[in-house]
């Protein structure tokens, strides 16, 4: 273990988080996602929720600036019923990173942006529409 560092990140994840670059994206699947069919490179995170992991990565990775939208999100296609853990994630982003709009996707357009992703965390997460891409940032000293 390490000072200031969650302990719900895993050495692997640590690693893949300090390989991306600029630009680099990591997704992190609900229990639902077919995580193993899609990643070029699969942590799994099984206990943890998507969210959680969220907020820890968050901690450590800046999310991109120069795009409109560094966060995207698989689309429920019911624009009056968003799924209700999204509402936590637009908190933990808040949080992190201050107000940043979100992009949703079409589910399939989603799956063929993850299957490009530098890598998907498979997590235990029950919540559905629950799948999360973050497009890294510069880290600025």
């Amino acid at each position: 273990m390490l000072k200031g560092i969650s302990p719900i990140l895993s050495p692997e994840l640590l690693k893949i988080l300090m390989e991306m670059g600029h630009g680099d994206e990591i997704v992190i699947g609900d229990g639902n996602f077919p995580a193993a069919s899609i990643a070029q490179r699969l942590v799994r995170l099984d206990g943890h929720g998507v969210n959680e992991i969220l907020e820890a990565i968050l901690q450590l990775m800046p999310l991109d600036t120069y795009v409109e939208a560094a966060v995207a999100l698989m689309d429920n296609g019911d624009p009056d019923a968003p799924p209700p853990i999204w509402a936590e994630y637009q908190a933990t982003v808040f949080a992190a990173e201050d107000d940043r709009p979100f992009e949703l996707m079409e589910r399939f357009a989603f799956y063929e942006r993850a299957k490009k992703a530098y890598a998907v965390i498979a997590t235990g997460e029950t919540a559905i529409y629950a799948n999360v891409i973050l497009k890294k940032g510069v880290v600025i000293q």
